[in-house]
């Protein structure tokens, strides 16, 4: 009996030992493909962070310089873009399960008349009070996005005043008002999908209506401080935690881009700086059910298509690896991406969050292309636990 219980041991620890060897193996691959990454001309910095608690992962990869010449740590938050609209949609869910609204809703509930008139005028219909909060959440209300949308007067859309007037601090309501007089609807409420910016500004004016907080302060309250996400922060909108260094620069091509007043055009929907690691906190928190219950959750789990391989449901993104990549995997990465070309994926399958940037705004494709390669690598690392 000695005898088998003792081999019985050393048979674990040569599993175990296997296991540990896999992983060293799959760490340097994912940062010799960071490094590759790194190498690009147009790749000034770049940062992030990969966890499983199952498989005791906790790497974390960040490299470039300032233009100062100061190096970039992971301590630098870096500026996440369409990331914060899962924070918005969490923020709305929250309320949901606090009682003071419901996913159905029509907007006109909460938000003020003068906010909604001639905001959805469509084939001389007026469909402003019928879009619900669902709509917006899903991006299945119709509105244009006031952000990238083409405008219908000659005047300049949100990623173009973006650069022309760089001094600019833009409020929530003259976000909505470029909408509504430069911009037309793209369909009835609740009959397609077309990603819109205009959207998750109005779910954010709907957070401070119901919660009578900033959003800012609503995401500190309520998830920043909890999680102790210490180096988290709405950009531009209120002053960044004591022990958060500076926010990372950040790119397009060459033009550095971090000191604009202007990026405050984001707002609700990817106004947050934030580091990989925070996130790979706010999204642990959100999957392990501290955020929200596994009923809610799911609800932000109804999927529409979006594109080949992507599903959207409420503020979160879908990717079907083996559909989108045309690969053999068949795992999912649950998240989302922002135009800076962050990323914030959990794989459910192999039980792996990825929070990441290459802050440069040019490499946007490479914010799924990366993650996908990364869990390549930590497939096979991983695979003989299970």
């Amino acid at each position: 009996m000695k005898k088998l219980y003792a081999n019985f041991i050393f048979a674990l620890l040569v599993i175990f030992q296997v296991q540990a060897d896999e992983l060293e193996v799959a760490h340097s691959r994912v940062e010799a493909l960071f490094n590759k990454v790194l190498s690009d001309d147009n790749v000034h910095n770049a940062s992030w962070a990969i966890f499983s608690p199952s498989k005791k992962i906790d790497w974390s990869f960040a490299a470039g310089q300032f233009s100062s010449g100061e190096k970039v740590s992971d301590a630098n938050p870096f500026y996440i873009a369409s990331i914060g609209k899962t924070f918005t949609a969490t923020a709305i869910a929250m309320l949901y399960e606090q009682g003071h609204l419901k996913l159905d809703d029509i907007i006109a509930e909460h938000l003020p008349q003068e906010t909604l008139r001639g905001l959805h005028l469509y084939e001389g219909k007026d469909y402003s009070n019928e879009i619900t909060i669902e709509h917006l959440l899903q991006h299945t209300s119709g509105l244009p996005d006031y952000f990238e949308d083409e405008t219908t007067d000659d005047s300049l859309n949100g990623m173009a005043l973006l650069f022309a007037d760089t001094e600019k601090h833009w409020a929530p309501e003259a976000l909505i008002a470029l909408s509504k007089t430069s911009m037309k609807p793209h369909f009835k409420p609740g009959t397609a999908y077309r990603y819109s910016d205009t959207g998750y500004v109005l779910l954010g004016l709907i957070v401070e209506h119901v919660s009578g907080l900033h959003l800012h302060e609503f995401f500190a309250q309520h998830i920043f401080v909890p999680l102790k996400m210490k180096n988290t922060y709405m950009h531009l909108r209120q002053q960044p935690g004591l022990a958060t260094k500076k926010m990372a620069e950040l790119f397009a091509d060459n033009m550095e881009l971090s000191g604009f007043q202007s990026l405050s055009l984001d707002w609700a929907g990817g106004g947050l700086a934030s580091t990989a690691r925070d996130l790979n906190k706010f999204q642990t928190a959100l999957h392990g059910h501290q955020l929200l219950t596994p009923e809610t959750l799911s609800k932000m789990k109804q999927w529409v298509p979006e594109s080949k391989g992507l599903y959207y449901g409420f503020g979160l993104r879908k990717v079907d690896v083996g559909e989108r990549f045309s690969s053999a995997n068949d795992y999912r990465l649950i998240g989302h991406t922002g135009s800076t070309s962050s990323f914030m994926f959990f794989c459910p399958d192999l039980d792996i969050y990825l929070s990441g940037t290459f802050n440069q705004i040019n490499k946007v494709k490479k914010s799924i292309e990366i993650p996908f390669e990364i869990l390549n690598y930590l497939e096979k690392a991983t695979k003989n636990e299970d």
